[in-house]
């Protein structure tokens, strides 16, 4: 049972020292099955490559790249090793009050979070082998054919939806009989995309609606985006499959693979008479290391920490880092672009029917059931059962294009009794009793919008020269007005899947109670809804592009198609910053898309063998 019993006893009780329970039980847990991740603390003067940041990204090149015997291979990691307090799908919430999440908060935005605790967006980020997929909700969609066939035609040339489904294909291994002989799913990859076992009746009503807007139930990760469907999620047999599982766990026995965690990089070195990068810089248990590379430094720190290491080294914009008295080496417009996902939480509907709420994970049959089986409730991915992709009436994109996401929870926030997605989303004390005290003993589900292709636009910038200071996340949500028009008609579609047949027959009914700060306006007006975005919008923790994928005549482009950084030799970004525009999906797919990507390119600039890739 891998100790699981402890995890659920724990989410049921607020811990004031939850991570010294983590920590106990990671060190519990990796001594009775001898799953400990070997610890690299001695190292080569050099290696051939060097791996900042074992995320999703990560840990996909330290497999790809290790593959060459020959080659030497260093990962280095800030965090540790995951343990099973991250394994069940439910309660990925919970995963994020403890260290594996590097609790990020961003900068105020004068249109989101204004609401929201101290005003500002929680931005949770993974931290440790694994990164993000150790903490996120584990939702596996990759997006609309349109978004890479657009960043093929802005010169990005390898990049169009026909080159790069084979890697989406070579990662994954599909748990779904009926895609088995899908020519758009991979059945031979090491990472488990499946079905929750469990299926509500909200869920039923969900997919039957989508016929009454127009939509068909469909795989999002098919032929076409746009329609309802069930959660595919990355989760093997009921738990969570991370990167670590999928891609690090099985190759620990390869000698040339050197993984180092608790190693915080501090700088790149880059040479910068032959702007070359020559190794990295990092803190280990208190000491300074340097390590140097013979073939490539890959930086794979993600959409936050990739920017900052680039600027903290000396590349970035010169008049920035000459503010901060950081030597140029490489002018490039490192940390703009930034794009993430917008979402509302908080609408909620009373259904006639048992949902998923902090009470019913005592339920002892649904706790036995995920223990013994790997099945019930426990599993479903991040409480998410299903979501259909939708165009807003007024959208500008293609006729088939999906501009908004709506998320079917089999719970919803007014069930968080116990207060894990308040702390997640910073959502107050005083919103949640207001909205939900008289109705915490109800039947509720919730129905979360999501902008898929937002035009506003943030940046990462320093906030000191100091590698261990955060730098300045600039969200800038919803500055567009398109933005705001298009989550208002997101919300407003929600509330007309509410009212579909399918819905009313199971009681669908919203609950139709003011938000907080918003009460002087007309209910449901659209004057009442930017208010609500303006004060509980958030993000759905999909920050990418702040170091952007472009030919060298976009001079907002900060690498080029084969992820090279512009003007430095022997230097990649791989991760969610490398994307020109956010996809219309879920990103972490993407970012492992990328990685095995990258590793091809990788290996064939260095003349390396490629295996074959499966059409």
């Amino acid at each position: 049972m891998r100790l699981g019993y402890l995890l659920i006893f724990w989410t049921c009780f607020e811990c004031s020292h939850c991570q010294l329970l983590v920590d106990l039980f990671r060190d519990l847990e990796t001594s009775l099955l001898n799953t400990r991740i070997p610890d690299t603390t001695e190292f080569l003067p050099e290696y051939d490559f060097i791996i900042v940041g074992a995320g999703s990204a990560g840990c996909v090149l330290a497999n790809r790249l290790s593959e060459i015997s020959s080659a030497q291979v260093l990962l280095l990691e800030a965090g540790d090793q995951e343990t099973f307090i991250s394994d069940v799908p439910l309660t990925a919430a919970l995963t994020q009050t403890t260290r594996y999440n590097w609790g990020y908060k961003a900068d105020a935005t004068p249109n989101a979070c204004q609401g929201l605790r101290n005003g500002v967006c929680n931005w949770p980020k993974g931290r440790g082998i694994g990164g993000t997929s150790l903490i996120n909700f584990m939702l596996y969609t990759r997006g609309h054919r349109r978004d890479y066939d657009g960043w093929a035609a802005a010169n990005n040339s390898g990049w169009s939806y026909a080159e790069v489904l084979p890697y989406f294909k070579k990662s994954e291994r599909i748990g779904i009989p009926e895609l088995y002989r899908s020519p758009y799913h991979g059945r031979n990859g090491p990472l488990d995309v499946q079905y929750t076992d469990y299926k509500s009746r909200q869920l039923k009503a969900f997919l039957k609606s989508s016929r009454e807007l127009g939509y068909e139930i469909t795989d999002t990760n098919g032929e076409q985006l746009m329609g309802f469907a069930r959660a595919q999620a990355t989760i093997r047999q009921g738990r969570r499959c991370s990167t670590s599982k999928a891609f690090i766990q099985p190759v620990l026995h390869r000698r040339n693979l050197h993984i180092s965690m608790k190693s915080w990089v501090t700088k790149l070195l880059i040479d910068p008479r032959t702007k070359m990068a020559i190794g990295v810089e990092f803190t280990k248990q208190r000491q300074r290391f340097v390590v140097r590379a013979s073939k490539e430094v890959i930086l794979s720190a993600g959409a936050i920490a990739s920017p900052q290491l680039l600027m903290l080294s000396g590349v970035g914009p010169r008049a920035h880092l000459q503010e901060h008295k950081i030597p140029v080496i490489q002018d490039l417009s490192v940390g703009y672009n930034l794009q993430d996902h917008i979402t509302l939480n908080g609408l909620t509907f009373m259904v006639n029917d048992s949902t998923v709420n902090d009470a019913r994970l005592l339920n002892p049959q649904d706790i036995f059931s995920y223990l013994f089986a790997g099945q019930g409730p426990y599993t479903i991915p991040g409480g998410a059962e299903a979501f259909a992709f939708v165009r807003t009436p007024s959208s500008s994109f293609a006729k088939d294009y999906a501009d908004m996401e709506l998320v079917l929870g089999a719970g919803s926030l007014s069930g968080d009794r116990f207060g894990t997605l308040r702390d997640l989303l910073g959502i107050p004390d005083q919103f949640y009793h207001k909205m939900y005290s008289d109705i915490q003993d109800k039947n509720t589900f919730g129905l979360v919008p999501v902008l898929l292709r937002p035009k506003s636009t943030g940046r990462i910038s320093l906030r000191s020269r100091n590698p261990f200071h955060w730098p300045r996340m600039e969200p800038n949500f919803m500055q567009h007005p398109d933005d705001v028009r298009a989550m208002i008609e997101g919300i407003e579609m929600i509330l007309q899947l509410s009212s579909t047949k399918s819905m009313r027959k199971i009681g669908t009914r919203f609950h139709s109670r003011s938000f907080p700060g918003c009460e002087h306006l007309i209910f449901a007006s659209h004057d009442y809804w930017r208010c609500c975005l303006r004060l509980y919008g958030s993000s759905l923790q999909h920050q990418s592009g702040t170091c952007k994928m472009g030919p060298s005549t976009d001079a907002t482009a900060v690498v080029d198609p084969e992820l090279r950084v512009h003007g430095i030799q022997h230097l990649r970004v791989a991760d969610a910053s490398i994307m020109p525009h956010v996809p219309a999906g879920h990103t972490n797919a993407i970012v492992i898309m990328i990685a095995e990507k990258a590793a091809d390119m990788i290996k064939n600039a260095w003349r390396m063998k490629i295996a074959p890739l499966e059409k």
